[in-house]
């Protein structure tokens, strides 16, 4: 999968009452091992819940975090009020999304994979735009999924030779079950690691809060620990 240069990949919706544009902040590949067969989840930037086009009074009262996801066939909006509600998370066709998508996600031309904790240093310290790519699997369902993102926050030490990212947010799908539609299985979440071999993830969930934890909101609260094979790679410019 080459990486997308995410500092102009965007999408457009299809209108025509309103051809909203969007940035490109993740894309998830989820793949069928036994077919290969694979679809891409592309998730967009967040924004506020508004009145579009409105003379005035533009955002509205009881304002959310409006985040959409689009697939293929289907995709998501995830609607984050100050509160748990049940409009949370909604899937549906895409063409119901803007009346579907045009993508321009425009990949690499110069690429540089960093294969060293020195080399990913480096190009922390030269400002290459730096984008990671972490895959993980499912030895049972045999599904695989390739997670990427431009890395935002970079963690480095010279003296001990460290790095660690920490990004999101990214469309984290659940691989432990065949979901009706690879929708149904994809949560909000934030990335880290520090090496090839594991991401530790958190995920945004309902949590308790309030003095008898009676109060839910929704938070990234629930950790989470997998296998992955984690790579790299600056977009040289």
């Amino acid at each position: 999968m080459v990486p997308l240069d995410y500092g102009r990949s965007f999408l457009i919706g299809n209108g025509p009452e309103n051809e909203v544009r969007f940035w490109v902040e993740s894309r998830t590949r989820i793949i069928e091992e036994e077919t290969g067969k694979y679809k891409d989840y592309v998730q967009a930037g967040s924004c506020k819940s508004e009145n579009t086009f409105a003379r005035k009074n533009l955002f509205h009262q009881d304002n959310y975090d409006f985040l959409p996801v689009f697939g293929p066939d289907n995709g998501i909006i995830f609607r984050r009020k100050a509160y748990l509600t049940s409009e949370y998370k909604s899937c549906l066709p895409v063409q119901e999304m803007w009346n579907g998508q045009k993508y321009y996600l425009v990949e690499g031309q110069k690429i540089k994979e960093l294969t060293s904790n020195q080399t990913i240093r480096e190009s922390t310290y030269k400002f290459d735009p730096i984008v990671s790519q972490t895959e993980i699997w499912n030895q049972k369902t045999r599904l695989r999924a390739i997670i990427e993102c431009p890395v935002k926050t970079l963690n480095t030490n010279r003296k001990s030779n460290f790095y660690q990212i920490d990004t999101g947010p990214i469309a984290l799908p659940d691989l432990s079950t065949h979901y009706p539609r690879y929708v149904d299985s994809i949560q909000l979440a934030f990335v880290a690691f520090n090496a090839p071999d594991f991401a530790d993830f958190v995920i945004e969930s309902p949590t308790s809060v309030g003095k008898h934890g009676t109060i839910q909101v929704l938070h990234y609260s629930q950790l989470l620990t997998l296998p992955a094979k984690n790579r790299l790679y600056a977009i040289c410019v």
